[in-house]
């Protein structure tokens, strides 16, 4: 059972999302709040395995609760879904930073929001089905403070690898079938690579392939 918290100041999205969520045989929506200060308060009180999160609210906007909750060893096990009804801003890139796992718009269809709560709690891609790779490319590209190169040095050539295919987008079978690797290999790889590097999951991963280099966007 998917256990969520759900987080948005406006009512009829709340409703319309937990009605969605509630009829899922393997989705549980856990509790409900409509500021940033409610989903940290939810999150350490339920404990859930995602706290879907809307980026603008009152108190406290989303990025700075997301930036909250990814911080609290408590809620190490806590991942953040973003909401928003933007597709290309900065609020994307400022999400993943602040530790969020993904994020998907409001606009996106009811199943492929259903999906993006069971990958992210999988652990296997960076999912928002209506943001493309690009995007998250172009984003990553424009950090606000690039980390040190110096850091890849703790990675093999392998694990090199693996982090920049995770930055494309690719999944844990996706990088098996690339490598010509098995998909638990695939998936040890990556798990060490985040151990390295401290990532706390495979967003912040994405972040770091392209703030320190690894990763150069592919420009249109």
């Amino acid at each position: 059972m998917i256990r969520v918290v759900l987080v948005d100041d406006q009512p009829l999205i709340r409703s319309g999302i937990r009605a969605l969520l509630d009829a899922e045989d393997d989705i549980e929506v856990v509790g409900e709040g409509a500021t940033g200060l409610d989903g940290v308060a939810l999150a350490l009180a339920h404990r859930p395995d995602i706290v879907l999160m809307d980026v603008q609210m009152p108190e406290m906007d989303g990025i700075e609760a997301t930036r909250r909750i990814a911080s609290d060893e408590q809620l190490a096990e806590v991942s953040v879904v973003m909401l928003t009804n933007y597709g290309l801003d900065e609020y994307v890139f400022n999400s993943l930073r602040a530790g969020a796992a993904g994020f998907v718009v409001k606009d996106t269809e009811p199943a492929d929001l259903v999906e993006a709560l069971r990958v992210t709690v999988r652990g296997d891609a960076l999912l928002s089905p209506t943001v493309t790779r690009r995007l998250i490319s172009e984003f990553a590209a424009r950090p606000a403070d690039a980390l040190p190169s110096a850091e890849l040095s703790s990675l093999t050539n392998r694990e090199r690898e693996v982090v920049a295919l995770v930055a494309h987008g690719l999944s844990n079978d996706e990088i098996a079938e690339r490598m010509v690797l098995s998909p638990m290999t695939a998936k040890t790889h990556v798990s060490r690579a985040m151990t390295k590097l401290g990532a706390r999951d495979r967003a912040q991963l994405v972040v770091f392939a392209y703030q320190s280099g690894l990763v150069v966007p592919r420009r249109p």
